[in-house]
């Protein structure tokens, strides 16, 4: 049965946090609280995480997962980016956010888009998130948690560990959470000389991003 990780949002408790990263090391796929809603998270370069985190969302490898990234620095390893999509990048992160780029050859080709090579990426304004993040020392892979079914994400612990008690490991509860998705823009259309492509209209404001 998946296990409650009640921590406390601002300053989350380092023991449960070494818990959690031991849980992502070993395999598993945790729910955790981010700034829009509750994602799906495991461990970048576990491909049987990958797919269990597939499964219980419902989606295939065509669907972009992202990366939560700790910084702006950190995210710009794991994708190309030019001058002009790093300048709307900094302009909104931290932030609800998911960012469609070009992935770069530090992100492994079975978690990228398989036609478009592209991935998604964020930095969540959560402290507890990032601090798991600093914590587990490199980027999560995620996904919003929306089960099939569902037409909204989940944003409550108890519901979520009640629904998926044997599909995840871990579920971290730091108080209240949002109930909305991330906004989603395809920056990848700004390398050709064109407008970003807005996907999803979620949590994040468009006019932060000057669309």
């Amino acid at each position: 049965m998946a296990q409650l990780f009640e921590v406390h949002p601002d300053n989350p408790q380092p023991r449960l946090l070494r818990q959690a990263v031991q849980a992502l090391q070993g395999g598993a796929v945790l729910a955790v609280p981010t700034d829009s809603s509750y994602a799906l998270v495991c461990h970048l370069d576990d491909k049987a995480a990958v797919e269990r985190l597939r499964r219980i969302r419902g989606v295939d490898e065509r669907h972009h997962l992202t990366l939560l990234c700790r910084d702006l620095s950190e995210l710009a390893n794991y994708a190309r980016v030019d001058n002009r999509q790093y300048r709307l990048l900094k302009a909104a992160t931290p932030g609800p956010y998911t960012f469609i780029l070009e992935a770069s050859k530090e992100v492994p080709r079975r978690v990228s888009h398989p036609s478009r090579k592209t991935i998604g990426l964020r930095v969540p304004q959560h402290r507890a998130l990032l601090a798991l993040i600093e914590a587990h020392g490199a980027p999560l892979l995620g996904t919003t948690l929306i089960l099939p079914g569902d037409d909204a994400p989940l944003n409550d612990a108890h519901t979520i560990r009640e629904r998926l008690e044997h599909a995840v490991a871990v579920v971290i509860d730091a108080g209240a959470c949002p109930m909305a998705p991330t906004t989603v823009v395809d920056l990848t259309p700004m390398g050709r000389g064109e407008e970003p492509l807005v996907l999803r209209e979620g949590r994040g404001a468009l006019a932060a991003l000057g669309l």
